[in-house]
């Protein structure tokens, strides 16, 4: 099982107002859990499911969880960014086409840090920053 902290700092984590909007949208649908994408359809946004509609599958590695809800990213893409911190955060647009922030005009957005290096600065492909 792969651990959820690196040197104690947690994978994955969101901002306050991520997690109000989390927090807004599952008042529509309770039980949900988050994929990181990785790049296709609609980039590299962090996708909101209702849990019943996603299979998370042996391919997926969870990195954690944000408010309960688990937060999964696919196993290869793991392996590439095993040494950053992924940090949920809203910012204004649209969601992705299958991801309940659609429609909302507000998106989920993923920063990232490297554990122990400080704020990523600029964008590295397949997260944003």
């Amino acid at each position: 099982m792969m651990e959820e902290t690196v040197n104690g700092e947690p994978r994955v984590l969101a901002t306050d107002a991520a997690i109000a909007f989390l927090r807004e949208i599952r008042r529509d649908h309770p039980n949900v859990l988050f994929h990181q994408s990785g790049g296709c359809c609609d980039g590299s946004s962090p996708m909101l499911y209702p849990a019943s509609d996603y299979i998370v599958g042996d391919g997926d590695v969870k990195l954690g969880e944000v408010d309960r809800v688990p937060v999964y990213i696919s196993r290869s893409q793991f392996e590439v960014w095993k040494h950053t911190q992924l940090i949920l955060d809203v910012v204004p647009g649209r969601g992705g086409m299958f991801s309940l922030d659609n429609g909302r005009e507000r998106r989920f957005l993923t920063r990232s840090k490297i554990f122990g290096g400080g704020e990523v600065a600029c964008a590295i492909p397949g997260i944003a920053s």
